[in-house]
């Protein structure tokens, strides 16, 4: 018999959980991580105040307190997703919804595939849409889904590849074709958001949910069809996001880097998922989507003012979070690996590149922190996106504002240089925390590392991406900074393809793109060395990076690099290791592809007006 108590306590709109209990965790999740970063700020004033109080010591304490949050909050993450991931019910507490996409429940809805497409290499895109289909087909359950590209190219000659790549599909697909669809916009309004309101507005009607790919995405069928159950089985449930890992990849950059990635974001999406709750992310892709709330209620509105921080929104996708929780639907994260992929960035550029593109659309999150009857948790979601890179340039000028504390004027001999180092060691064990949290989660767990390729190659590789990570910071945060700084002065960036494959980089053009790095690196260098040695080497973990930016960038591009470690198979993947049926599917496509790139005589694409 239910506890009448607790019938009358309010639940989440799917009713799987309290809201008082996800209240509570919130408060206990905002008031450990306030009081940690209360006492970083004590700590650094009571060493940037020993010998009295300059002009760098106020500037040096104020970008902290700017800068430390997002560190102080990944810190309780990754510690609280470390623990929940060593629990047998985590997942209960985390994700009680979960449970319905393990049920064997027959489907009885219209889901659409779609994969949004700018500029991109067709055949790359198409191949991976249709090895999601054929994994679909293979379920038993592909009578329920249909499949639309939404392109948005501008590219003539792109465009034409596109038509004739889907026109070779219909031929392929036989009494499928008919569930195929391409539509090419003119324009690029709205940019990605855009493209799906259109899908929206003209064949939303017919589906109950749709799930956007980016054209790096690869979905299994098992995995979709788990996103659809718990969709079916919760009306409620609006926005259902999985987690995405990346592919493997043969670029040397993207597989250092999503080594560690993978590793941060197990924890830290498990941490996060515990409290935030029906208030989750969307990251824009690979995720359930119920059309008909996203449609009526998600609708971008558009920024006061002109680009880049005005005008239409770049950063749609946790806009549209907050505003289908708004409408009442709950915003949710499956918290696991579960065969839901991307591709990473092969290059260091093309990283900076996707990021530079994050950093401008959250930053008109600004302009949208008063929209009205939103959820204080979405509120907080909105924060969070900005503090993000707002705390970018701070601690890039705590590395320039340290470097000119000699000229302060104080009597460096009463600086407390012992205690000062104990605050850097604590921020930088702070900054890799959510990795050495998944780290240890697979070093804990019986037979985990042996999916990695055995203890050693994992532990190798974990000292690899750490060395990776520090270099990486330096030069991305210098770009993100210069980047922020031309945002007053409206700079701005476009959204168009990217460069998906491993490729070389020279060192021209790594240079053009890093000179700054360089120069910044080259000048602290030369100003640490000469007035406080010591602190040069104990800055290098956080400044090696600036001057090493762009024998690093062409290193990390290298395909020789990226077939050694391949070969050595260090900082290999699960998937490397032993590949999931849906990765071998995607070889044999793109193989077959290459073999026959056109059917003899394809069958007209049908584009839409």
């Amino acid at each position: 018999m239910t506890d009448p108590a607790q019938a009358a306590k309010p639940l989440t709109p799917t009713g799987l959980q309290s809201a008082g209990e996800l209240t509570r965790r919130r408060r206990i999740s905002l008031g450990t991580s306030g009081a940690v970063y209360v006492a970083l700020l004590v700590w650094l004033a009571q060493i940037l105040g020993a010998g009295g109080w300059s002009v760098i010591d106020v500037l040096i304490f104020a970008c902290f307190a700017l800068a430390a949050p997002w560190s102080v909050l990944g810190v309780w993450n990754a510690l609280l997703g470390l623990w929940l991931l060593r629990r047998g019910d985590a997942m209960e507490a985390v994700a009680p919804f979960a449970k319905a996409g393990d049920l064997p429940t027959p489907l009885a809805v219209s889901t659409a595939i779609l994969m949004t497409l700018r500029n991109e290499d067709p055949a790359r895109a198409f191949a991976r849409l249709e090895t999601v289909k054929a994994s679909l087909d293979a379920t038993g359950e592909g009578a329920l889904f249909s499949y639309y590209v939404l392109s948005d190219t501008d590219d003539a000659h792109v465009s034409a590849r596109e038509a004739a790549a889907f026109a070779a599909w219909r031929a392929r697909a036989g009494a499928d074709a008919a569930k195929l669809f391409y539509r090419r916009r003119v324009t690029n309004e709205g940019f990605k958001a855009g493209n799906l309101r259109d899908f929206c507005a003209r064949w939303g009607q017919d589906h109950e949910f749709m799930i956007p790919l980016d054209a790096d995405s690869l979905m299994s069928g098992e995995t979709i069809l788990r996103l659809v159950r718990i969709g079916q089985a919760h009306p409620k449930l609006g926005i259902l996001q999985s987690l995405v890992v990346g592919a493997p990849s043969q670029a040397a950059f993207a597989r250092l880097f999503q080594f560690g990635m993978r590793h941060g974001m197990r924890p830290y999406t498990m941490g996060g998922a515990w409290w935030a709750g029906d208030c989750g992310p969307f990251w824009g892709h690979n995720a359930l989507v119920r059309i008909a709330p996203f449609a009526n209620d998600c609708h971008l509105p558009e920024l006061p003012g002109k680009p880049p921080l005005g005008g239409q929104i770049l950063s749609h996708d946790q806009v549209e979070a907050v505003l289908m929780r708004r409408a009442g639907y709950e915003v949710r994260v499956l918290p696991i690996e579960c065969g839901s992929y991307e591709d990473n960035p092969p290059t260091l550029l093309e990283f900076t590149r996707r990021d530079l593109r994050w950093c401008q659309g959250n930053m008109q999150y600004l302009k949208l922190l008063r929209l009205k009857d939103i959820r204080p948790m979405s509120r907080f979601q909105l924060i969070w996106a900005i503090m993000m890179f707002m705390g970018v340039p701070a601690w890039t000028a705590i590395i320039l504002l340290s470097a000119l504390k000699p000229f302060d004027g104080e009597d460096m001999a009463l600086f407390p240089a012992a205690s000062a180092a104990g605050l850097y060691c604590t921020f930088l064990l702070m900054y890799l925390a959510p990795k050495l949290a998944g780290f240890i989660d697979i070093a804990l767990t019986p037979g985990e590392m042996t999916r990695y390729g055995g203890a050693l190659r994992f532990s190798a590789g974990c000292l690899v991406e750490l060395a990776f990570s520090f270099l990486l910071g330096a030069a991305t945060t210098l770009r993100t900074t210069l980047f922020m700084i031309g945002l007053l002065f409206g700079r701005s960036v476009i959204w168009n393809g990217q460069a998906r494959d491993a490729h070389a980089l020279s060192y021209a053009t790594a240079f053009a793109g890093l000179w700054p790095q360089t120069l910044f690196g080259v000048a602290l260098f030369v100003v640490t060395g000469l007035t406080a040695p010591s602190l040069l080497l104990w800055s290098l973990p956080l400044t090696l990076g600036y001057v090493l930016a762009v024998p690093f960038a062409v290193l990390t591009a290298s395909p020789t690099l990226g077939r050694f470690l391949a070969r050595l198979k260090l900082c290999a993947l699960p998937e490397e290791i032993a590949q999931p049926a849906i990765l071998k599917a995607l070889d044999a496509t793109i193989a077959q592809r290459a073999r026959h790139d056109a059917p003899t005589n394809p069958t007209p694409a049908r584009i839409p007006a």
